[in-house]
């Protein structure tokens, strides 16, 4: 019997195939501290940083951002590029 397995995908399908099921990490947004620069967008290979869809605001008036834990690999990129180190990586539940 021939079975066929597809072991790669085609570039631009991981909106297609939610990615963050294997990840060990997650970023935790420290809201209070954000100041809405959009760097975690801007460095996140997958695009899952952006301003939170309500337009919650912080105790400084800036509106915070979030992300899609379905596509989340736990890199920690957006992290390691916050200037205000608003990001946090922790052990994912």
């Amino acid at each position: 019997m021939l079975m066929k397995y597809k072991l790669a995908v085609k570039p631009g399908t991981t909106r297609k195939n939610k990615t963050g099921g294997w990840r060990t990490y997650v970023p935790k947004f420290l809201h209070e501290k954000c100041i809405a620069c959009n760097m975690c967008n801007l460095v996140c290979p997958e695009n899952i940083c952006y301003p939170n869809k309500k337009k919650k605001k912080n105790k400084s008036g800036k509106i915070y951002y979030q992300s899609d834990l379905k596509y989340c690999k736990g890199c920690g990129i957006c992290a390691e590029n916050c200037p205000a180190k608003a990001i946090i990586m922790q052990l994912d539940k």
